[in-house]
């Protein structure tokens, strides 16, 4: 049995100031860059960043100092505030560790019952960012040869081709199948069409513990990225995107898979935020395509219309709004018709069910 397990403090001490800064911008904090130090919005107690700049973060020390009502804060106590504040997730330590090294694609060492009372080693990843330019908004990642998968087989994966994803769709977006893990591989790509990264979705029961999608291993080496940086088929939509002035933001890989099922790679629309929320970056990438109206297409994380899941999401979404609604028309495939199931994307239920949750979205 493998154990895995981040250092707090040596996760803590990888991070440059750059990095906790676009960390933070994320969060919608706009900080400003000063010498040894930044200073941002108070998103440790005001929703997406709309207090006063007056969280501080300092490089030397590593800590946050909350000049308006938090005091000092270390970058994971930031973190499971905001998560709190601005989508109504409880996180501890463990799980804020965990989306910390998942923003910012670190991998974690590991090691078997007996090596337990060893030290931990953080590898540092940052090589998978090329560039980060906070103040002029440039994030550039590592890239990877293209060729890497071309070795692995492309089967007819069953249970995808069940859940309505076509063959061609699969080939055209590059999936494959990891023999040894039982896994499907799905290269993601940036804008111009570069490999950045690879997650491995489980088709085994038993391993879906740790996560239905991880980063893939292939010969040792872990293929993770920011996924924050990116969004997944955006290199296949983005003429469509630019010609049209719109985008369909969806939260899975599956879902624009779906999407170019339905309607061909040729016309797609269609990206993917692998998460369920709209990140400053991600909204960046398509403003930078012209966009006019971005239609948010996430999945229904609620089971009955009033209760408390329905409540977060609803406050979720008016969040996306009032963060960028003044800049570009916000829509919303919106299930209030009750045609999807618990945790179904708006894409899941066929092609028919889609266009009608696409001619009534909603505008807040």
């Amino acid at each position: 049995m493998q154990y895995f397990k981040y250092d707090k403090d040596k996760l803590k001490e990888s991070l440059d100031m750059e990095s906790v800064a676009s960390l933070v911008s994320h969060f919608g904090g706009e900080p400003i860059m000063k010498n040894g130090h930044f200073v941002a919005k108070t998103i440790c107690h005001n929703d997406f960043g709309e207090g006063s700049h007056k969280l501080y973060y300092y490089e030397n020390t590593k800590l946050f100092k909350c000049y308006s009502n938090c005091d000092i804060l270390d970058v994971f106590e930031l973190v499971i505030k905001v998560k709190k504040l601005q989508e109504e997730i409880d996180m501890q330590l463990p799980q804020a560790m965990e989306f910390v090294a998942s923003f910012f694609g670190i991998s974690e060492e590991f090691a078997h019952d007996e090596d337990l009372t060893e030290d931990w080693r953080v590898i540092h990843n940052y090589d998978r960012i090329a560039n980060l330019n906070l103040e002029n908004k440039v994030v550039e990642l590592k890239t990877y040869n293209k060729d890497l998968l071309k070795y692995y087989p492309q089967p007819r994966i069953l249970p995808w081709l069940q859940d309505g994803i076509s063959e061609q769709t699969m080939k055209e977006a590059g999936i494959a199948y990891n023999p040894l893990t039982g896994g499907i591989l799905i290269p993601h790509f940036n804008i111009d069409g570069d490999l950045v990264g690879i997650r491995e979705r489980t088709l085994i029961k038993d391993n879906e513990a740790r996560g239905k999608y991880l980063p893939s291993i292939i010969n040792k080496i872990q293929y993770s990225h920011p996924l924050g940086f990116n969004l997944y088929g955006l290199n296949n939509s983005k003429d469509n995107i630019k010609a049209m002035g719109t985008a369909l933001v969806v939260e899975a890989e599956k879902s624009v898979l779906l999407y170019n099922t339905y309607f061909g790679i040729e016309n797609s629309i269609a990206c993917a935020t692998c998460g369920s929320n709209l990140i400053n970056f991600q909204y960046q990438l398509l403003v930078d395509l012209g966009v006019k109206e971005i239609i948010i297409g996430f999945d229904k994380d609620w089971k009955v219309d009033g209760d408390e899941d329905y409540k977060k999401v609803i406050k979720r979404l008016i969040n996306i709004e009032k963060k960028y609604g003044s800049c570009v028309q916000i829509s919303f495939l919106f299930d209030n018709l009750g045609l999807l199931d618990y945790k179904d994307s708006p894409l899941d239920k066929g092609r028919e069910i889609f266009e009608q949750l696409y001619y009534n979205r909603i505008i807040l």
